[in-house]
């Protein structure tokens, strides 16, 4: 399935984008609606019909160095002022204005091509005449669909009444989630049945939270009547996608209410900093020719008509400002562009923002996103157990003594808790295609793949499968393992408590069908799990030793719970589930009431492997003085392992995690404690962040900025966006951001410099970058060569263009001064315009070739890169070198 951004139109925000309210929706009758809902339909484009033209034309305009060509061209409408033939001024400039309308009317249309495709993409939906085929735009609040736009999964036609969806293009989490359907809709016969029962989706209002939903479920026509709550876990976001299975659901939000919408934000027209700079520098030239053309008629005595005679000198001298400087540098950033494309070293490059290549040669700070792979070890008290722990399930000898058999039955006990507590599910496929009969009736081991929402989870099972202990079957309600010997063990899943990022714990109640027994499993974050578990003498000891080596460390433990004590808690737990209001909170603390006392099993370590050769490249960056923050959804704990296994944090460096807060005085105790770390990366969360920034924002940024390093967990898109933007005002600085995936789209387009990397999260960060890479790694070389390389060449191309026109300006002064200050003959301004866009163009323009070091050079030392971050190469001390020099080689004599 092709993945967009959904988008509102250009009039979102007068369009009560904010007024959103709760709704029910009845199932298979969207003319039920209490509301109006907005449409289905994407639009990524910039411009429309209507205000492409005068919006292009505004984007040139609104800078000085366009408006004064533009003015100059249109003063040769008076007669009095005319120099020459219209086309010598008018040429120039619409030959730059026609070359950005052109680039600008290629990228709307790829856009509203694009666009076109998706929206006239052809799907089904239920309906009382069977299935028909409807258009993406025309969906609507509950109509029955397969997944496209964010809805309730009534009737999944999965495996085991289940489903995986990839949410990477939403949460840049490349593990798969679990989805389940409503319970009471499994037991229909058909899907066609659904629109024969009268229903209906109680649902909160539409919010940017993409990790949270609270809704209900009720079927009126039972008797009695049925209630069920509805959770993230029964959601398909839109730009999600289905990894097994089909699933049948029910439309809940469309349009601007969708979660990948709300996380999205419009793009931008993006101006380089140096294009600012010239700018900058040509109103300083534009005073100086205004300057000159008065003292021309002050030596006049501004005799007769000294008004005209001003302008007649503003435009003998309006060579000052060289419209040639335009043409040279834009066509020297198709060359730079060119170049990217074309390094056989950094191979797929693509270059979607060809107008701002000079911005890789001055970043000041880069925010990235993360990439990772999990292998995996699993400790048990004081002793490592790696494959050679199959023993402990295989040999047992007669004479072994009861301290043998008490450690071989920790063992057991612990290696089929690991087997049990997690969302993983067995799936087996031959050729490619699942077959669930063969999987329940063989377990066939070559056909078997374990689907889950965490590549941590997987590890985790096949560790089970490596000691002996297999996962062979698992659906809502049961599971089943297998034993070395090849017996079967039965368990049915009585309840599941998902991971969630408050807890930083995820358990499972099952029944053991052979001995009846009913076992409550945790694991979870050592931080959380000390005060859950028994007192113990190894636990804390054992968690530092694992976190030294780098590792992600899970406490796994178990409790033992009577069918009394079990029914009890079921009944209270049904109850909160069934909460509208305070949910969260209700659902908590019943669960709570079975966390305590709980007997320690053993400890899990997960270690982070990187794409190859980002360490080298991260090592580069921070010695070419760019400061790097990685922004990411992950969790706090695989954020932090990551930034220290990728050396984003140095092994002697300080960590300073920053404690969640929810109010002020919360976050100005934490902000204190942190402001007295020195030389300290910082690890902050979302939740904390967003905190911090209401009430601190400049404190915050101000310290973050000394900071070696930032690593922010748990940052939802429109975060992400934010931080970047407050870089920019905070320090102003330039700032590049990377990312892979769909999450990474605002931040990217917010960002001065946006780099899309093509990676297992699809292609949609790329699409929206101004460059696009395959690998990290090429990231150095895209910064250190072609960003270096650029924006010194285009200093030089610019200065050289200046000193060009101001030799020629002199001569002319020095001409009409010696020749009683007489103006310029008509005929002179075509010759002066074409002497100095044209014949003088190539000597000039082959700067753009121009190489102060080797490529290799320029990897090998990067701080190199350093000295372009103070923007020397063009500055006022230069351009004023370059005036006088100018004026020296322009004179007579």
């Amino acid at each position: 399935m092709i993945q967009f951004s959904f988008k509102c139109c250009p009039w979102s925000s007068c369009c009560g984008m904010g007024d959103f309210r709760p709704r029910t929706v009845w199932l298979g009758h969207p003319e039920k609606r209490e509301q109006r809902y907005p449409r289905n339909v994407i639009n990524n484009q910039k411009y429309n019909f209507f205000t492409f033209l005068p919006g292009v034309l505004f984007n040139q305009f609104k800078y000085f160095f366009n408006l004064y060509f533009l003015l100059l061209a249109c003063s040769q409408f008076v007669n009095e002022l005319r120099l020459g033939a219209l086309y010598t001024y008018w040429v120039p400039l619409g030959f730059v204005l026609i070359i950005t309308i052109v680039r600008e009317a290629v990228e709307e249309i790829r856009c509203f091509l694009r666009d076109k495709e998706v929206n006239s993409q052809i799907y089904s939906k239920l309906s009382t005449r069977g299935e028909l085929l409807f258009t993406l735009k025309d969906s609507a609040a509950g109509v029955f669909v397969t997944q496209k736009t964010e809805v309730i999964c009534i009737s999944p036609n999965a495996i085991r009444g289940s489903c995986f969806l990839r949410t990477d293009q939403l949460d840049g989490e490349t593990d798969w989630k679990l989805r389940l359907p409503v319970a009471c809709t499994q037991r229909l016969p058909t899907a066609a049945d659904l629109l024969q029962i009268r229903s209906y989706v109680y649902a909160e209002e539409p919010n940017i939270d993409i990790h949270n939903f609270i809704g209900t479920f009720t079927r009126e026509d039972g008797d009695p009547p049925v209630n069920e709550s509805l959770s993230i876990e029964n959601t398909l976001w839109a730009s999600t996608v289905i990894a097994s299975g089909t699933v049948v659901g029910v439309v809940i939000y469309t349009g601007k209410e969708l979660r990948s919408v709300m996380n999205t934000s419009n793009p931008r027209h993006k101006i380089g900093l140096f294009d600012l700079e010239v700018n900058c520098l040509t109103k300083i030239l534009f005073g100086a020719l205004v300057v000159v053309s008065l003292v021309m008629v002050a030596l006049q005595h501004f005799a007769g008509r000294w008004y005209l005679q001003i302008f007649r000198f503003l435009l003998l001298f309006s060579n000052i400002v060289p419209i040639s400087l335009r043409v040279n540098l834009d066509m020297g950033k198709m060359v730079f562009s060119w170049m990217i494309k074309n390094d056989a070293k950094i191979p797929g490059t693509v270059v979607r923002a060809s107008t701002i290549p000079e911005q890789l040669g001055r970043i000041s700070y880069l925010l990235t996103d993360k990439t990772g792979e999990w292998p995996l070890c699993v400790r048990s008290g004081t002793v490592s157990y790696y494959s050679t722990c199959i023993t402990f399930y295989t040999s047992r000898a007669p004479a072994a003594t009861k301290v043998r058999k008490t450690i071989s039955s920790r063992v057991h006990e612990a290696v089929k808790a690991i087997a049990l507590v997690h969302n993983v599910t067995p799936v087996y496929e031959a050729n490619g295609v699942t077959d669930q009969a063969e999987a329940e009736q063989h377990y066939e081991d070559t056909c078997r793949v374990y689907q889950a929402s965490s590549p941590d989870e997987v590890s985790l099972v096949q560790w089970t499968e490596s000691v002996g202990l297999t996962l062979v079957g698992r659906d809502q309600s049961s599971m089943q393992l297998r034993t070395p010997s090849g017996q079967i063990l039965n368990f049915t899943i009585l309840q599941i408590f998902p991971f969630t990022y408050e807890s930083k714990r995820m358990g499972i109640i099952v029944r053991d069908e052979s001995t009846g027994e009913i076992t409550f499993y945790m694991k979870g974050a050592d931080v959380v799990m000390a005060g859950i578990v028994q007192y113990n003498d190894w636990l804390e000891e054992e968690c530092g030793n694992m976190a030294r080596e780098g590792l992600r460390v899970l406490v796994v433990a178990k409790k033992s719970l009577t069918e009394e004590q079990y029914q009890d808690f079921e009944a209270r737990y049904v109850q909160a589930k069934l909460s509208v209001h305070d949910r969260s909170l209700k659902v908590a603390t019943v669960i709570e009431s079975l966390e305590m006392e709980m007997e320690l099993l053993c400890l899990t370590g997960v270690e982070d492997q990187l794409q190859a050769d980002v360490r080298p490249t991260l090592e580069i960056l921070r010695n070419a003085g760019i400061k790097v923050w990685m922004l990411t959804g992950d969790k706090l704990e695989t954020a932090t392992c990551t930034a220290k296994n990728a050396h984003l944090v140095t092994r002697n460096q300080d960590v300073h995690v920053f404690r969640p807060v929810t109010t002020r005085s919360e976050a100005h105790l934490e902000l204190n404690a942190f402001r007295r770390k020195h030389d300290c990366a910082l690890v902050i969360s979302g939740d904390s962040l967003e905190v911090c920034l209401k009430f601190y924002e400049y404190e915050f940024m101000e310290l973050a900025c000394q900071c070696p390093a930032v690593v922010c967990c748990r940052c939802a898109p429109t975060q992400k966006a934010q931080i970047v933007r407050l870089l920019q005002e905070c320090t102003g600085k330039l700032t590049c951001a990377v990312g892979d995936g769909g999450n990474d789209v605002s931040m990217i387009q917010e960002a001065d410099c946006g780099v899309g990397v093509e990676g297992k999260e699809g292609k949609q960060a790329s699409l929206a970058a101004d460059f696009s890479v395959t690998q990290f790694k090429h990231l150095g070389r895209l910064l250190m060569v072609h960003g270096r390389n650029s924006y010194k060449r285009s200093a030089a191309l610019s200065q050289f263009v200046i000193h060009r026109s101001l030799c020629i300006s002199t001569m002319q002064a020095v001409f009409s001064s010696v020749f009683y200050f007489a103006s310029v003959p008509l005929y002179q301004g075509f010759l002066i315009i074409g002497y100095s866009t044209i014949y003088t163009m190539f000597p000039v323009f082959s700067l753009v070739l121009d190489k102060d070091v080797k490529s290799e050079v320029a990897m090998l030392y990067p701080e190199l890169y350093k000295d372009l971050l103070k923007g020397r190469p063009l500055s006022f001390k230069t351009f004023l070198i370059w005036v006088l020099i100018s004026i020296y080689q322009g004179k007579p004599g």
